[in-house]
């Protein structure tokens, strides 16, 4: 690799490297499916449920972004949308294939990492992300919001669970700049209200408030030390 830079692509390449010790390595956190994580429950968030009980959503097509072992997928494809699923994670693609077939759902599974996408301009309806942004580097969240403002149609709806600023799930509240002092997102960055309106100041907020916690044999999948936001592309 050539350590030279001479156009922004060159530079995002650069701040990738250096933080690329930090990455949890995802096909290893997904191999062991035994393993005692919250979100590996087959259950839909209880925010996005919550969306349909509002009438905010209707069908339409939904991409997610880092859809995991694919539960919120199947949940948007029950509910009627056509639903494309992107995921780092063979592992987890792979178990979200199954849940699917189980399910006996059709759900275009896309095994890549979100900044290689060739996403089709003004074509969802709905982008949801739990749990994939607050794993996003500073230095990719323009990235992040370009993806969404292509892909997204006029009126349609972005959505995301991200963990709040030193929640119970973590949450670190370093800035932007002291992620490349230390090298390190720290297992997470923390985001609250303010820093989530100020990031997506381009969208119009619907709401923004903390993840209900539900009891472990509800229908719905709800903790403690997230953050749900959904907003809305102006049109």
């Amino acid at each position: 690799m050539m350590e030279e830079i001479n156009n922004y692509e060159d530079l995002k390449r650069m701040l990738d490297y250096l933080l690329q010790d930090s990455e949890i390595i995802w096909n290893e956190f997904y191999s062991n499916r035994e393993k005692n994580i919250p979100f590996f429950e087959n259950k839909p968030d209880e925010n996005l449920v919550s969306y349909f009980d509002q009438g905010i959503l209707n069908v339409g097509n939904a991409l997610e972004l880092g859809c995991g072992p694919g539960r919120n997928a199947i949940f948007l494809t029950e509910k009627g949308f056509k639903v494309d699923a992107v995921d780092l994670s063979e592992q987890s693609i792979n178990w979200a294939t199954e849940r699917a077939n189980e399910r006996n759902v059709k759900i275009n599974f896309i095994n890549q990492n979100i900044f290689d996408l060739n996403v089709e301009e003004y074509k969802y309806d709905l982008i949801y992300d739990s749990g994939c942004f607050h794993h996003i580097a500073p230095h990719r969240r323009m990235d992040y919001i370009n993806l969404i403002k292509k892909s997204l149609k006029p009126g349609g709806y972005f959505a995301l669970n991200c963990f709040i600023e030193n929640g119970q799930l973590g949450g670190s509240d370093i800035s932007d700049w002291e992620v490349y002092r230390v090298k390190s997102l720290q297992g997470g960055l923390g985001f609250t209200e303010v820093k989530l309106k100020r990031i997506f100041h381009d969208f119009d907020c619907i709401e923004i408030r903390e993840m209900r916690k539900v009891i472990k044999n509800d229908s719905v999948f709800g903790i403690e030390g997230l953050l749900t936001a959904i907003f809305q592309k102006r049109g």
